[in-house]
């Protein structure tokens, strides 16, 4: 039996074009169309389907607001279609805020490099939401309450490894978190955490960096897919809600311990030099490059490998397909620890399910149980 989709846009043209590309494959079939985001809430009662597209600029109630009242009514996946501008990136955050699960540029020339490719793409993401749907459950819920215990006990930070800081030492006073599925830390040095992800990664991000100290005492490297035009945007909203310094990293500079960067949108982001010098690359990946991400969590993972060796925490977070699988691959190799998101916190297994079933990730936690595990290992 097909797979049952809500198409939401206030241009018939983009509708029947939503619709001719989704059911050109055959789990696949369009069970309704809605012109704005009124229409959007009522159909959704009425069809139950299993995803919906939505595009964001709608007449009588646009899609922001149709996603919010979707979720607290009758939740369901649903992909925004957005225009890849910094209005258009903000918008698109706000409506994963709110519960939409995915996005995709709402011109298709934008998805990929071809319009097969492009069909491909569109319907990929969509069938992978429509196999979520089946274990879906509200923002709010679809996560396992935190299992942390907070201790009001100061603990004392070296942090000489700042490379503004280099030769001297600060104690912060800050929390201990100890988490009942963290187990005891490893006693191992680090040098650098690095995070890669994808579908569901900008929700899942904000979870793990909100509360990391702004003193943290190593650098923070974060690959997400996303295109160019939003990573400005994401990485300010990052910035805004968390206590570390979140910024897009840009060519050529210093990596510094306590910020957290994130890899431009379009190109790659490698780190250059060694632990205590390390400074960023940042560059197109030419039109024949034979690389499906840009930015790549492999192509970031293997730059760490050769400039801090195993003194790396990797975390894989949700996302469709298997980037990072290869990156941390070689981390481990060096001796990293690999560490995946569980399974019923993932909006989508691909990527955290990659490293494990390969045995490259030893741990994987809930989405509410990373921040407080990361402190317990690197703090």
């Amino acid at each position: 039996m097909a797979y049952k989709i809500l198409v939401v846009d206030d241009s018939i043209f983009f509708r029947r074009r939503v619709k001719e590309i989704l059911e050109q494959d055959p789990s696949l079939e369009v069970v309704g169309e809605a012109r704005n985001g009124q229409e959007a809430v009522d159909m959704v009662m009425q069809l139950n389907p299993d995803v919906v597209t939505m595009d964001v600029e709608m007449p009588v109630m646009d899609g922001i607001t149709a996603v919010k009242k979707i979720m607290a009514r009758k939740p369901v996946p649903i992909i925004m279609f957005s225009s890849l501008t910094l209005e258009g990136a903000k918008a698109t955050l706000d409506a994963l805020d709110a519960g939409a699960m995915d996005f995709l540029p709402k011109k298709f020339e934008d998805i990929a490099a071809n319009r097969q490719d492009a069909v491909a793409l569109l319907q990929s993401r969509v069938k992978g939401l429509c196999r979520k749907q089946h274990g879906f459950r509200p923002a709010a819920s679809r996560v396992a309450p935190p299992k942390a215990i907070l201790f009001n006990k100061p603990v004392s930070r070296n942090l000489a490894n700042r490379s503004s800081q280099s030769t001297s030492t600060a104690s912060v006073s800050t929390p201990v978190y100890h988490s009942s599925s963290a187990g005891l830390p490893s006693g191992k040095k680090y040098r650098c955490l690095a995070i890669g992800t994808s579908t569901g990664g900008p929700v899942a991000l904000q979870k793990v960096l909100t509360n990391i100290p702004q003193h943290f005492p190593y650098p923070i490297f974060i690959v997400q897919h996303m295109p160019g035009a939003f990573t400005r945007a994401f990485a300010e909203r990052l910035n805004q809600v968390s206590k570390l310094t979140v910024k897009e990293a840009r060519n050529g500079e210093a990596v510094e311990a306590g910020v957290a960067y994130l890899a431009p949108g379009g190109r790659q982001m490698t780190v250059q030099g060694d632990s205590q010098r390390a400074t960023f690359r940042v560059y197109d990946t030419s039109d024949g490059a034979d690389i499906l991400y840009k930015p790549s969590v492999d192509i970031t993972f293997e730059s760490l490998a050769k400039v801090y060796q195993g003194d790396v925490l990797g975390i894989i977070l949700t996302g469709m397909g298997a980037d990072g699988k290869l990156g941390a691959e070689k981390l481990k190799k060096y001796g990293a620890k690999i560490w995946a998101q569980d399974e019923l916190s993932s909006v989508v297994y691909g990527m955290p399910q990659a490293v494990m079933s390969s045995g490259i990730a030893e741990r994987e936690f809930s989405i509410d149980s990373f921040e407080n595990s990361i402190l317990k290992e690197m703090v």
